[in-house]
């Protein structure tokens, strides 16, 4: 599957081997436009290949808080600290995989972005490949069990039905 025709495709990756196998299925099957003059006459930039993670927030990233009071306190209680820790636990683990997907782009000629957005990713990835109007979009699939799937969800799943371009999944070994 090469086209010479894409000018943007977004890639979607969460540090699993599947997304990063997505990762190089694009590097290996899709040829993206190159710089030149449009159909128009007017100057085209070459296509990108955008390299997208998405953080979660960090309440959803805890899946918790520190607790409530006890004997009558608040039932949720904003704790800086907290917070903060997992902020820069976030931005270490996000360095990680920016920084593995970057490495797996190397040596390929291909004009490579990055971009790390905070949000749900099922919603976020449609968001973003939305806003830059991208001609594809690709991610892995873990292949999670009908069980996991039903009370994890399936992101990709999700963008599948929801995202307003083309997806290509690669599926992960069961």
């Amino acid at each position: 599957m090469a086209t010479g025709n894409l000018g943007c495709v977004v890639v979607a990756v969460d540090g699993s081997e599947e997304s990063m196998n997505g990762l190089r299925w694009a590097l290996d099957n899709l040829r993206l436009r190159p710089a030149g003059e449009g159909a128009d006459g007017a100057a085209e930039e070459a296509g990108a290949l955008v390299v997208l993670h998405v953080q979660s927030p960090p309440s959803i990233a805890a899946g918790l808080n520190p607790g409530s009071v006890p004997f009558g306190g608040p039932d949720y209680i904003e704790v800086p600290a907290f917070t903060a820790a997992i902020e820069a636990h976030q931005r270490r683990i996000t360095e990680a995989i920016m920084t593995h997907a970057l490495q797996i782009c190397a040596g390929k000629d291909v004009n490579v972005k990055t971009q790390v957005v905070v949000g749900d990713p099922k919603e976020t990835i449609c968001e973003v490949a939305t806003n830059l109007h991208a001609d594809l979009l690709v991610m892995g699939s873990r292949a999670f069990g009908p069980i996991k799937r039903m009370f994890l969800g399936s992101v990709s799943n999700y963008c599948i039905n929801h995202a307003n371009c083309p997806v290509v999944v690669i599926k992960g070994s069961s």
